[in-house]
């Protein structure tokens, strides 16, 4: 099943619906869905190199996009919608935490967001929430995921090809390995933030 998964991202990396499909995962997961843009977006690039910047674009103002749905999320949806999706992330009882943070390092806890694999829907209703400048944490946003998935472009589009036959040969290894990451992370992270 993993390898017709893969087969099919990689068959599907050239059509115009993978970049729509990346568009509405990467809008969703900055406001409320846990799995990352990127679980679409390094097949894409790997299987088509030279739409790397297309394809880190995309993800980019669709994150963008969704960073901004959850803000209005945390600003006006919080005693509804909000509060759930803190609870489903296991984040809601620290709302004093994130609070302090926010007065002390807006800024800075909105581009660790972007940045880091910390769930960024999170960041994104807390500054709803909290009411950080619109504008700022736009700014902020844009930057923080155009340097995460540009970033991620670049290395692949420069080393596509060995990273492709790499995950071709061993792809039950990476996926382990990929998702032991991804939950070592939210552990991790749920212990520091």
């Amino acid at each position: 099943m993993l390898r017709r998964m893969y087969d099919w991202t990689v068959d599907k990396a050239e059509s115009p619906y993978a970049l729509i499909l990346l568009a509405c995962i990467a809008f969703a997961e900055s406001s409320f869905f846990p799995i990352p843009q990127e679980a679409l977006m390094i097949p894409m690039i790997v299987a088509a190199p030279h739409r790397a910047w297309l394809v880190a674009g995309v993800a980019t103002l669709a994150s963008l996009a969704g960073a901004v749905m959850g803000y209005l999320i945390g600003f006006v949806f919080y005693d509804t919608i909000g509060i759930q999706l803190l609870e489903f992330y296991g984040k809601a009882d620290r709302y004093d935490e994130f609070k302090a943070l926010y007065v002390d390092h807006g800024v800075l806890a909105v581009a660790i967001g972007a940045i880091t694999p910390f769930p960024f829907k999170v960041t994104t209703i807390v500054s709803g929430l909290l009411q950080m400048n619109l504008l700022l944490f736009m700014i902020v946003c844009l930057l923080g995921r155009g340097f995460r998935f540009f970033l991620i472009a670049a290395l692949l589009r420069r080393y596509g090809t060995p990273v492709r036959e790499f995950i071709e040969k061993r792809l039950g290894l990476v996926t382990i390995l990929a998702f032991a990451l991804i939950v070592g992370g939210f552990v991790v992270l749920k212990y520091v933030v």
